[in-house]
C-alpha cells in the first residue's frame, strides 16, 4: 500500500512539474495553447469562401464569329470565370499565363463556326494553370458546361420539334441533378479542414512534448527525461505523469478543435458527439505516447521541429483524404500506419462529415487503441533506457571527479 501511495504521489509530482514547464517554456506554451487556438481559425478563415470565383481567363478568338462570341459571353456570365482580355495569338496568351495575370486560356480556332454549320464536331482548346487545382477546375468545368449547353441548343434548333416539351426532351433525354455527397457546397474548406484539424492535434502535441524534453536536456538536469529528483525513479511514473499533463491540456484543445471550429465557419458537422468523444479518446492517447517516444529519440529540441514540419504534408497525402487510399503504393501505406493521424483522420471524417457511427469506423478505432498500447510500451522502454543512460553518465562523472580530486591531492 505504501508503494502504491508513493507511486501516485510521484506521478502527481511529475504531472505538476510538467504543468509548470508548459507555462514557463515559451515554445511549449505556443505549441500547446496558442497554435491550437489560433492556427485553425486562420486556416479556416482563409478557406471560408469554399470555392474560387471570377478566375481570370484570356481568350484567343481566331473565329471572330457570332457563335464564338456567344461562347465567350456565356463563359464570362458564369460565376467561376472572368474574361480578362483578348489576345492576338497563343504566344501572347501564354505570356499572360506565365506571368500569372491569367489562370487559363480559351483558344477558339478559325474553323470553329464552319464545323458547327456543317454539323461536324468543333473543338475549343482550354489551357489551364495547374499550379492551383481550384483554378483549373473552375476554368475547365466552365468551358465544358457552356459547350454542352450550346450543343444542346443547336440540337434543339435542328430537331424540328413542335412543342417546348419535345425540345426539352431532345436537349436532355434523361434529367439528372449533381449533388456532391457529404459536401453539398462542393467547397474546398469542408473537404480539407477536418483532416487539417486532426493533423494539428498530432503535430502540436509532438512538437510541444519534444520541445519540453529538449529543454530538460539543454538545462542538463540529467540529459534525458528525468530531472534530478527522487520522484523520477520509475518509467511508469514518468510516462504516466507526463501523459496526464498532456491529456488534461489537450482534452480541452481537442474539444475546441473538433466541436467548435467547424461550427464557427459552418463546415459540415453531422456526427454524434458521443461517437466523436469515444473515437478521440484513443487518438489523443496515441498521439501523446507517440510524442513521448519521439521526444526520447530526438537529442536537441530543434530537431523535432524540423522532423515534424517535414512530414506534415506527406502525412496529409498519406491519410487518403487528398489522394485515394487505394492508389497509394503499399510501401507508403505501411509507412503511414506508423502515425496516429492516418487512422485518426479517416475515422473523424467518416463520423463528423459522413454521419457515421463508431461501428462504421471500428477498424480505425481498434487500430488506434493498439497503437496507443504499442507506443505506451515503447515510451516506457525508451524512458527506461534514458534512466539507465543518465545513471551511467552520472557514475562516469563521479568517477572523473574522484579521479581528478585524488590526482590533485
Amino acid at each position: 500500500m505504501n508503494r502504491i501511495r508513493e507511486a501516485i504521489k510521484d506521478t502527481c509530482y511529475i504531472w505538476w512539474e510538467e504543468m509548470k514547464q508548459v507555462v514557463k517554456d515559451e515554445g511549449v506554451f505556443i505549441f500547446f495553447i496558442l497554435v491550437p487556438l489560433f492556427y485553425p481559425l486562420l486556416y479556416s478563415w482563409i478557406y471560408n469562401n469554399e470555392v474560387v470565383r471570377e478566375v481570370p481567363v484570356v481568350v484567343v478568338d481566331d473565329s471572330h464569329s457570332s457563335l464564338s462570341r456567344q461562347f465567350i459571353r456565356q463563359c464570362d456570365a458564369s460565376p467561376d470565370v472572368k474574361i480578362l482580355s483578348y489576345a492576338s495569338d497563343l504566344d501572347e496568351a501564354k505570356s499572360l499565363l506565365s506571368r500569372q495575370v491569367a489562370r487559363g486560356i480559351y483558344y477558339i480556332p478559325s474553323d470553329f463556326e464552319n464545323h458547327v454549320n456543317r454539323l461536324e464536331q468543333a473543338t475549343i482548346s482550354v489551357y489551364c494553370d495547374m499550379s492551383l487545382m481550384l483554378c483549373y477546375k473552375a476554368v475547365f468545368q466552365t468551358a465544358q458546361t457552356v459547350s454542352m449547353q450550346m450543343g444542346a441548343d443547336i440540337r434543339t434548333r435542328l430537331g424540328g420539334h413542335y412543342t417546348a416539351r419535345d425540345e426539352q426532351v431532345s436537349a436532355q433525354p434523361m434529367a439528372f441533378e449533381e449533388v456532391p455527397i457529404f459536401n453539398p457546397t462542393g467547397g474546398y474548406g469542408s473537404f480539407i479542414i477536418p483532416a487539417v484539424l486532426m493533423l494539428i492535434i498530432q503535430q502540436t502535441l509532438v512538437l510541444g512534448i519534444g520541445l519540453s524534453a529538449g529543454t530538460s536536456r539543454e538545462r542538463n538536469r540529467d540529459r534525458g527525461l528525468i530531472p534530478v529528483s527522487r520522484h523520477y525513479n520509475g518509467m511508469f511514473r514518468i510516462v504516466g505523469g507526463k501523459a496526464l499533463c498532456y491529456f488534461m491540456i489537450y482534452a480541452v484543445m481537442t474539444a475546441y478543435l473538433v466541436f467548435l471550429v467547424p461550427r464557427f465557419f459552418s463546415f459540415t458537422a453531422i456526427g454524434r458527439w458521443q461517437d466523436l468523444v469515444l473515437f478521440l479518446l484513443p487518438y489523443l492517447l496515441d498521439c501523446i505516447f507517440f510524442g513521448i517516444t519521439v521526444s526520447c529519440l530526438v537529442r536537441y529540441r530543434e530537431n523535432v521541429m524540423l522532423l515534424m514540419v517535414f512530414v506534415t504534408i506527406p502525412l496529409l497525402f498519406l491519410s487518403g483524404i487528398s489522394w485515394p487510399q487505394s492508389s497509394i503504393p503499399g510501401f507508403w501505406q505501411g509507412i503511414s500506419w506508423l502515425f496516429p493521424s492516418t487512422f485518426g483522420i479517416r475515422g473523424y471524417v467518416c463520423i463528423n462529415e459522413m454521419g457515421g457511427t463508431l461501428s462504421d469506423v471500428l477498424p480505425e478505432y481498434q487500430i488506434l487503441w493498439l497503437q496507443a498500447l504499442a507506443y505506451f510500451m515503447l515510451a516506457c522502454l525508451v524512458t527506461r533506457y534514458k534512466i539507465y543512460q543518465a545513471r551511467q553518465e552520472g557514475l562516469e562523472r563521479l568517477h572523473r571527479i574522484s579521479t581528478q580530486s585524488a590526482a590533485t591531492e
